[in-house]
């Protein structure tokens, strides 16, 4: 957040084109240091990406991103977000997915999947813990309600979109950067997430986790849950929705 809010940093462009900031390198590690405690492999966005063959039989991994949606962190829209995951068995067991702008920390296990707002720091967290609020949260909407990516709107994405509205007489579009799309599903204030174009396993795998603990799910468009820690890191086109 430092680096964040001096602004001016440097904007790197890794093989495929997307942006690389000071800010990324940092929070990579920071939360490697802190993950390699626990002496379970990390796959992180940011970090060396061994080959499958070295990690094929991992039974428990986490994957990291260190700041998804890093183009809105250039743009400083407050749309960005820092994903944790806890893999196994190539399913995601446990979230944290933290908006450090906005202030907002989500995660999700075993016991349920959570939200909780007005979090700077741990000390806040701690402090506001008993205020969390448990996913999904059952909002009465008047429309059905769609997220889509503020920075990769795709042609199909606005076919998929165009369809919704043949089946629901009222469809609402919400635009949101980084994971915070899928968090919106886990908290029941969208209908729907779709994806159609290339994501990776760390855009997804902690929001994964809060859905899966919170009535929702993220399956490619044959309904197969996504799994993790594949040969071919990027996640088949999917969407994300509530299953109950």
């Amino acid at each position: 957040m430092s680096i964040y809010n001096e602004g001016g940093f440097d904007v790197e462009f890794k093989s495929d084109n997307s942006p690389l900031t000071r800010a990324d390198k940092a929070a990579h590690r920071i939360i490697k240091e802190e993950l390699e405690k626990t002496g379970i492999p990390i796959l992180s966005e940011e970090g060396k990406h061994l080959s499958y063959e070295e990690r094929k039989d991992w039974e428990k991994l986490w994957i990291v991103d260190p700041i998804d949606g890093t183009k809105e962190f250039i743009k400083k829209s407050g749309e960005f977000t820092i994903n944790i995951a806890l893999i196994e068995q190539q399913k995601p067991v446990l979230g944290v997915v933290y908006a450090p702008a906005l202030n907002v920390i989500y995660w999700g296990a075993n016991s349920g999947s959570f939200k909780l707002s007005n979090v700077s720091s741990f000390s806040e967290f701690h402090d506001n813990f008993t205020s969390k609020r448990e996913l999904p949260l059952k909002y009465e909407k008047e429309a059905y309600v769609i997220a889509a990516s503020k920075s990769h709107l795709t042609e199909r994405t606005k076919r998929f979109i165009e369809l919704q509205k043949d089946e629901h007489s009222n469809v609402e579009v919400i635009s949101k950067g980084s994971s915070l799309k899928i968090c919106m599903v886990a908290e029941d204030a969208v209908d729907c997430y779709p994806r159609f174009g290339t994501t990776m396993e760390w855009d997804t795998a902690a929001g994964h986790a809060l859905c899966v603990n919170a009535d929702a799910e993220i399956m490619d468009l044959n309904q197969i849950p996504l799994l993790y820690n594949k040969k071919d890191l990027r996640n088949s086109d999917f969407l994300c929705v509530p299953i109950n």
